[in-house]
């Protein structure tokens, strides 16, 4: 052990220049100050040495939620010291290491106890097991020892996850490429730890091509209330998906976060809210984390809607009897020759899936000169792939189709398990999956306005009807395109078109995709739903910058007079206003309206209102109008002017 004890103060110029100057001594409570430090450094290096020598860590595990399968993917293994030591807290304990020189000691006796204390309470999905750089390019490491130890405790090692730590500089990143290289090709998952924190940077997701990158947790704390955090989450996604990686959100603490980051489609998230750090920690979701998950918010797509509207992954399970863990391998192999339309065995413990048998991997197996009297007897624990796929019964299948993209392929051949409430209900194929997506791109296909592939009429409808069948107030906005049919027919129906998706871009930048829905009509007409409190803003927004936009598609002449020359409806010749926006607005709440019919007309009548401002400012040059019915929706006969004009 190396000798951590610091020397003496020295009181030189250079390390206490104030000191130097006055030539004092140093006074008597520093000496005892100093004394007293380095007898607590080594009690702190004794008691590590002790905790090291006699194997007390304290491994707890951090469950990881899979948003996509409705289920707990895996678990993160953090350490502590015992609970009556000084280095009960991890940060005390891996600072003395690392004062004492044990810091390599230190991870590789966490990694066993990790091990050890996951296999031995057989907890289900995936460990990230935290290593850092240094760990990682350790001969220990890489001799073989873990795998070993792995092979002792029955855990496969695709089901290990090495989750690289940032809390020192990487120096040596091709070396760090090539050790990951070599873990991969025995199995092994890689996870960069807190992107965004530290030292981690893009260069290393690019070149390291992580299975999971986790999200630091100051860009999720407040994620649902900061547009700036949202928007670095949303990038981070994208870069995800280019990377084939899943995203893990750490930090979530609020249910608002988690709602969010959930509406997002980040594939998986953690956090107190979620579950504490345990020893023995949950293995089925709580209720207040189901609650969450089934908590209705509003479709911000077309393809989704309310759940159990949409078929879902219990549509797709075939009710095959399973084989209990026990089960020989002989009884197996009979199963399959007795049916030879089973392509995979479920293998259930207590009703609840711990793995998957895959026909093609026994027989070949079995096949072999004297395997079938070698491991016949034998549990099929022994062939079975320990990580299967279980998914929720009520996981959409765009989730499904979501996490088999980013699976290992012969997840795409063994197919799924279809859990309720954590018991075996049944195995899902991809075939039917695929089938089944195909299925119903076709028919949202009809829904969409395909000129602009924003929802139509049908799910802006069943939107509406969402919207009214809950409890939180709403504002139903109606837009329209003033002055677009000369446009139309002076520039041509794909300058037209132009136009339309212009403006269709551009109420989607204005919307707040987390909380409004963005619809297209029909032809020059959108609506919006928006629940954003600054919706008024953002109206007068899409105006402004539509005006904008209609004034860069002329030429200079055309800009400056603010209109063009061409025929009107009546086949005159003269002067055209740029095309503007007039958006009529209605504030909805609770009890207001029965049906989307109601809400399109009071919409349709503030619309009205604001098309016969925009007329009377029709000789400005970037005119546009907004009208807002403020009052309750049926309280009156005829509408009373609460608007302006943007001039």
């Amino acid at each position: 052990m190396h000798d951590a004890r610091p020397l003496l103060p020295q009181h030189d110029a250079t390390a206490h220049p104030v000191t130097a100057l006055q030539s004092s001594p140093p006074k008597l409570d520093d000496w005892f100050f100093s004394i007293e430090t380095i007898v607590r450094i080594d009690e702190e290096a004794v008691e590590l040495q002790r905790i090291l020598t006699e194997g007390l860590l304290f491994p707890v595990f951090q469950p990881i939620l899979d948003f996509r399968v409705r289920a707990i993917l895996g678990y993160e293994s953090l350490i502590r010291g015992p609970e009556d030591s000084p280095l009960h807290r991890p940060d005390q304990l891996f600072a003395t290491a690392a004062r004492c020189g044990r810091a390599l000691d230190l991870e590789h006796a966490s990694r066993e106890a990790s091990l050890r204390a996951f296999a031995a309470q057989r907890l289900a999905g995936r460990l990230f097991l935290n290593v850092t750089p240094t760990c990682l390019l350790d001969s220990r490491l890489m001799n073989g020892h873990t795998r070993a130890l792995l092979s002792e405790l029955g855990l496969a090692a695709n089901r290990i996850v090495l989750e690289l730590t940032e809390n020192e500089r990487i120096t040596d990143l091709p070396g760090i490429h090539d050790a990951l290289l070599h873990y991969r090709g025995r199995g092994f998952q890689i996870a960069i730890d807190d992107l965004g924190e530290g030292f981690a940077n893009l260069r290393m997701w690019s070149e390291l091509r992580p299975e999971f990158v986790k999200i630091d947790k100051h860009f999720i704390n407040g994620i649902a209330d900061d547009r700036i955090k949202f928007h670095f989450a949303r990038a981070m996604q994208d870069l995800a998906e280019i990377c084939n990686a899943s995203l893990v959100a750490e930090g979530i603490e609020r249910s608002e976060d988690f709602i969010c980051i959930r509406d997002m489609g980040i594939a998986c998230g953690q956090g107190y809210f979620i579950a504490r750090p345990d020893a023995r920690p949950i293995r089925q979701l709580t209720g207040k984390t189901l609650t969450a998950l089934d908590q209705q918010s509003p479709a911000l797509s077309p393809l989704t809607g309310a759940p159990g509207r949409l078929p879902t992954a219990r549509s797709l399970a075939r009710p095959i009897d399973p084989v209990p863990a026990n089960a020989t391998n002989e009884s197996v192999f009979a199963r399959f020759e007795t049916d030879p339309s089973l392509d995979v065995l479920p293998v259930v413990q207590g009703g609840q899936p711990v793995g998957m048998i895959n026909r093609h991997s026994m027989v070949d197996r079995f096949a072999r000169p004297f395997r079938k009297e070698l491991f016949g007897r034998k549990s099929c624990e022994l062939f079975m792939d320990h990580a299967p796929l279980i998914v929720d019964q009520h996981a959409t299948l765009q989730e499904l189709a979501m996490m088999l993209s980013l699976a290992p392929k012969h997840y795409l051949f063994d197919g799924f398990v279809v859990t309720a409430d954590g018991k075996y209900l049944g195995v899902g194929s991809s075939h039917d999956l695929m089938a089944k997506i195909t299925e119903m791109q076709i028919s949202a296909a009809r829904y969409a306005n395909p000129l602009t592939q924003l929802p139509g009429n049908v799910p802006i409808n069943e939107h509406v009807d969402r919207m009214l069948e809950g409890a939180n107030p709403f504002v139903a906005a109606y837009i329209d395109i003033d002055n677009f049919k000369p446009y139309n027919d002076a520039f041509g129906y794909r300058r037209g078109d132009d136009v339309i998706q212009i403006l269709a871009r551009l109420i989607c930048d204005a919307s707040d995709e987390r909380m409004d829905f963005v619809g297209h009509i029909g032809g020059d007409d959108f609506f919006v739903v928006f629940r954003s409190a600054d919706w008024e803003m953002r109206c007068w927004q899409m105006i402004s910058t539509f005006a904008e936009a209609m004034g860069n598609l002329l030429g200079v002449e055309e800009r400056l007079r603010g209109g063009y020359m061409a025929e009107n409806r009546r086949g005159e010749f003269g002067f055209q206003a740029l095309p503007t926006l007039s958006i009529g607005a209605v504030k909805l709440v609770h009890g207001d309206c029965e049906s989307h019919r109601e809400v399109a007309a009071a919409a349709s009548a503030a619309k009205k209102q604001a098309k016969k401002r925009a007329r009377n400012a029709a000789n400005e040059p970037l005119g546009g109008s907004l009208f807002v019915e403020r009052r309750r929706v049926g309280s009156f006969d005829t509408p009373q002017p609460s608007g302006r004009t943007l001039n």
